[in-house]
């Protein structure tokens, strides 16, 4: 079953998807803003709760140690109550000494392995997580990197098209006053010869 992040991210991807395609052009779409802020606002608020959940499942690495000390000191004391029992019989004492010692050493193999198998499940658990999370923020930072630069692209854009309008604005206002704009330039230019106007 799929986290509550992973469904926002993939309901970001099917808007973005769904968003209609800029007019004459291939690679910048139109988005509402209020709805993509709304994803990103949920997002925001789930990320604590998975990052939460995802402790929760590395904090069980102790209590998975703890299990396996448990039953590696039971075992231990087993064999300890074993070895106890056969050395107070004294008709098999060397016997008994012999098979505690085996019995301690087979004990003691086995709590080890299970440390040792432990340790190992709750590193996996640990790392397994860690990666979860590391994939999903770097997907995440992907969005925002995206959602980003194309808002830097139409701000771009949106200056252009406004100093190209105000050129095509200056150049029919020109046009409207051809002979005040002759006579200026004739001002300017008698002017500039006497060396006593400035025009900025």
């Amino acid at each position: 079953m799929s986290s509550r992040i992973e469904q926002l991210i993939d309901e970001m991807e099917e808007y973005i998807e769904s968003c209609k395609p800029k007019f004459m052009s291939s690679t910048e779409i139109i988005v509402n803003k209020d709805e993509i802020e709304e994803l990103i606002r949920e997002l925001r608020m789930k990320t604590p709760e998975e990052i939460k959940r995802y402790q929760k499942i590395i904090s069980n690495k102790e209590a998975i140690l703890n299990d396996a000390r448990e039953k590696a000191e039971a075992l231990i004391n087993e064999a300890t109550i074993h070895t106890n029992q056969l050395i107070n019989e004294h008709e098999i004492m060397q016997q008994a000494y012999n098979q505690a010692n085996e019995v301690v050493s087979m004990a003691s193999r086995q709590a080890q392995e299970i440390l040792d198998n432990a340790t190992t499940e709750a590193n996996s658990v640990r790392m397994a997580a860690m990666q979860y999370m590391d994939d999903m923020l770097a997907h995440l930072e992907s969005i925002i990197q995206a959602s980003t630069q194309s808002a830097v692209a139409n701000y771009e854009n949106l200056i252009g098209s406004l100093n190209h309008y105000h050129d095509i604005i200056q150049s029919n206002r020109s046009e409207l006053h051809p002979a005040e704009a002759d006579q200026g330039a004739e001002f300017t230019e008698s002017g500039a010869e006497d060396g006593g106007i400035d025009l900025i």
